[in-house]
């Protein structure tokens, strides 16, 4: 899988994880030139809270493109530190 925005490869990985339609890459498939912390958090009832980053590729930012849970519920523990993509970033094979 592959996470594209602004025609940039953000992530890239062959083990990402699949958890409500969205895929989750494993912490070490960012390319992490593009991806900077965010102070947004939410709370998902049955995930716990997730942290975001913002994405910003050629001096254009996508805020809050980005989200991982660093403390998942137990239920989530498989994607602690695993991050998806929203907001018009491409996730494909």
């Amino acid at each position: 899988m592959k996470a594209v925005w602004n025609g940039a490869v953000l992530a890239e990985s062959d083990d990402t994880i699949e958890v409500e339609g969205n895929h989750y890459f494993p912490p070490d498939s960012l390319n992490r030139e593009y991806i900077r912390e965010s102070d947004r958090q939410s709370v998902c009832f049955w995930k716990g809270k997730a942290s975001y980053f913002d994405v910003e590729v050629d001096g254009k930012v996508n805020k809050d493109a980005a989200w991982y849970y660093p403390s998942p519920s137990p239920a989530a523990k498989q994607i602690r530190n695993h991050v998806a993509f929203w907001r018009g970033v491409k996730v494909a094979a």
